[in-house]
């Protein structure tokens, strides 16, 4: 009897399956482009001519970030087309409150099997989320890895490049007290606290996917898988008229702990609770898992993606300019002196 010859498709890696999956995301990239792109997808690496004519001293600023278990739902729920939006939106809502404009992207994707039509779906996402941004994706990694993951799972990572001009990096550092704080809103949940969230609504409740608690729109599964809110062009606007002072992005760690990152040290935020619409999900799973206050700030968003603090005199106006730009956006609180040992926010 022949012995069995070995090929890498029996070993678990489909190279055709691959193959077949680039070609279905060509179009989808080439829809997420811009004009300083120089490479097709395929390349071993992606081209970007920066025009670095624009800016006196051009800075470039990179992030990078996943998605978390906030992927189980589009597992369970078999709804691959919007995770890649929250992919993108961890990334350049990071560097938009730096003052920089995002110019390219890249993502991770890996799987234990490549099913090319699922995978499509995700990019598709990572398309959608580039367009929103104005990045171009100009490539990425699809790893098939055997063994690694179980079956219909997948990981994704992305990472963004964009660029400032050293002049106009904002770093929080002419904050003072008597500054204004806004807060603009966000779409839910967006890509934090998924591991809270989960254990208290289908294991503490036992709510199932489909379920439609009173409150919420849409069934519980497809709350929670709407998609991070990509607050970029909004903030570029605002940043060609306005002098915003300091921007925070609201996700892991929540209001306490990701305003103190933009904050010089002598100064604190005051927010009034209450000053700005909640959606319902976070009531949802506050009441549900019994939360303190202090866990869901910690934890959540609550209903705010993105902070801006500005000079009391601009507060309307950059208010006015974010509904006109169809953001929910409110005025939340200022900032005052700090004393030793107080906390840098406080949600009173």
């Amino acid at each position: 009897m022949a012995e069995e010859k070995m090929t890498y498709k029996s070993a678990g890696v489909d190279i055709d399956a691959g193959n077949r999956f680039v070609d279905m995301i060509k179009p989808l990239v080439k829809a997420a482009s811009r004009p300083e792109v120089l490479t097709d997808i395929g390349g071993f690496g992606g081209l970007f001519s920066l025009n670095a004519d624009k800016y006196s001293q051009p800075a470039l600023v990179a992030s990078t970030d996943g998605v978390g278990t906030k992927l189980k739902l589009a597992f369970q729920l078999d709804k691959h087309d919007t995770v890649g939006i929250d992919l993108v939106a961890m990334c350049v809502n990071d560097i938009v409150v730096q003052g920089a404009e995002p110019l390219f992207f890249l993502d991770y994707f890996a799987t234990g099997h490549l099913a090319p039509e699922k995978a499509a779906e995700v990019v598709k996402g990572i398309a959608n989320g580039c367009k929103q941004a104005n990045c171009a994706l100009i490539g990425g990694e699809t790893a098939e890895l055997p063994g690694m993951y179980a079956d219909e799972e997948y990981d994704l990572a992305g990472f963004t490049v964009g660029v400032v001009d050293k002049e106009k990096i904002i770093d929080g550092s002419g904050i003072t007290v008597g500054d204004q704080v806004i807060g603009i809103g966000s779409s839910g949940l967006h890509s934090n606290g998924y591991s809270l969230a989960r254990k208290v609504v289908f294991e503490k409740m036992g709510l199932s996917l489909t379920d439609q608690p009173e409150g919420l729109s849409q069934a519980v599964g497809l709350e929670m898988l709407t998609p991070t809110k990509i607050y970029v062009k909004s903030i570029l606007n605002l940043l060609r008229d306005f002098g915003i002072k300091g921007m925070a992005h609201i996700t892991g760690g929540g209001l306490l702990e990701n305003i103190p990152r933009i904050l010089p040290h002598n100064c604190r935020t005051l927010l009034r609770k209450g000053s700005w619409e909640r959606p319902a999900i976070f009531d949802l799973i506050q009441d549900g898992g019994n939360i303190e206050d202090q866990e869901m700030f910690r934890t959540f968003n609550n209903g705010i993606g993105m902070i801006l603090i500005v000079k009391a005199d601009l507060c309307e106006e950059v208010l006015l300019r974010l509904h006109g730009l169809g953001e929910t956006a409110s005025h939340i609180g200022e900032v005052a002196r700090m004393q030793d040992g107080e906390p840098q926010v406080i949600i009173d």
